[in-house]
C-alpha cells in the first residue's frame, strides 16, 4: 500500500526519523524539479495578472478547497 502525506516543513525531519525506525516502512521523498516549480509559479503570476485586468475569471475559494 502506498500513502502520500504532505508534512509541514518544520516537522519533516521529525516525521522522517520516526518513520525510518520501522523496518516495514519505506520512506521516499518526492520533490518537484526546480524548473517545474519555477514554471508553475510563473504560470500562477500570469493568471493572477489576467484575473486583475478581467481577462480571466477567478474561481470561488470553496471550489479550490474542494480540490484539496
Amino acid at each position: 500500500m502506498k500513502v502520500v502525506h504532505e508534512i509541514s516543513e518544520r516537522k519533516v525531519d521529525f516525521i522522517l526519523n520516526l518513520l525510518k525506525k520501522y523496518s516495514f516502512v519505506k520512506v521516499k521523498e518526492i520533490k518537484k524539479p526546480k524548473e517545474e516549480l519555477v514554471r508553475d509559479i510563473q504560470t500562477a503570476v500570469e493568471e493572477m495578472k489576467l484575473i486583475k485586468v478581467g481577462k480571466l475569471k477567478a474561481r470561488p475559494v470553496s471550489e479550490l478547497l474542494d480540490e484539496i
